[in-house]
């Protein structure tokens, strides 16, 4: 087995839009989680990043909460359908550059390990059915019954995602110098700063100017944009507004 460790988040980087998000889309229409919820925290924030005066990051946060709060005392067997409908679904909802990516260090014999956010349960699903080596996702915890405690090991920030990486690299004796990170989101930082290779998916702002001001992660960091059906490469030294 090779030794490069392809380092992957989901959620923006090979999925086009969030994994917890469309779970909680479903969770809804099924009216596991009442409507309410939605109206009362995550309504206003989601219209703002709409219409581009909010930040994404403060909408997600936002849906996590009450995700977290709704999720509590539900039995994981019991919602078990509406987790597997979703990646049926939704799961071949992704980027054309990140999905070719995968195949191709496939075909080199990389140990593709999905790194997200998003619950562990939609993230190993995603994990098999891309081929991932690994994964990790945030820990929703269970107790003996079955149901939901309320509690998690999150994932979406740049701190586990170092720890996450450092784990990794131990139990499959990677060369990181050699790996690959994807990332869009200023939580995969740590993530580009460890690897030799990194790339950047359609990048926010905060973590496009925490490469830029690093000049040596710059130099190796590739920067993609996919829209519609254009992929465009650029440096990371490239002008934007």
């Amino acid at each position: 087995m090779s030794n490069t460790g392809v380092f992957l988040d989901i959620d923006g980087t090979l999925y086009r839009n969030s994994l917890m998000v469309e779970h909680f889309k479903k969770m809804l229409k099924y009216e596991v989680i009442k409507q309410y919820r939605w109206y009362d925290i995550a309504e206003k924030a989601f219209k703002e990043w709409d219409k581009r005066q909010g930040e994404y990051e403060d909408y997600m946060l936002k849906v996590a909460t009450i995700y977290l709060e709704s999720m509590k005392g539900l039995n994981r067997n019991e919602i078990e359908f509406i987790t597997n409908q979703v990646i049926k679904l939704k799961g071949d909802r992704v980027y054309r550059f990140t999905r070719d990516r995968i195949e191709w260090h496939r075909e080199k014999g990389h140990n593709i390990i999905f790194i997200s956010g998003s619950p562990d349960f939609l993230v190993s699903k995603m994990a098999l059915k891309y081929g991932a080596t690994d994964y990790r996702g945030t820990k929703y915890h269970v107790g003996e019954n079955g149901n939901f405690t309320g509690e998690i090991e999150q994932m979406w920030d740049s701190i586990n995602k170092h720890e996450a990486i450092m784990e990794f690299a131990e139990n499959y004796k990677l060369d990181l110098a050699k790996s690959y990170a994807y990332g869009d989101t200023n939580g995969d930082y740590s993530m580009f700063k460890l690897v030799g290779n990194p790339i950047a998916i359609n990048p926010t702002k905060e973590l496009l100017l925490n490469i830029k001001e690093d000049k040596k992660l710059a130099k190796r960091t590739l920067i993609v944009i996919e829209r519609k059906d254009v992929i465009y490469k650029l440096s990371a030294g490239v002008e934007f507004i």
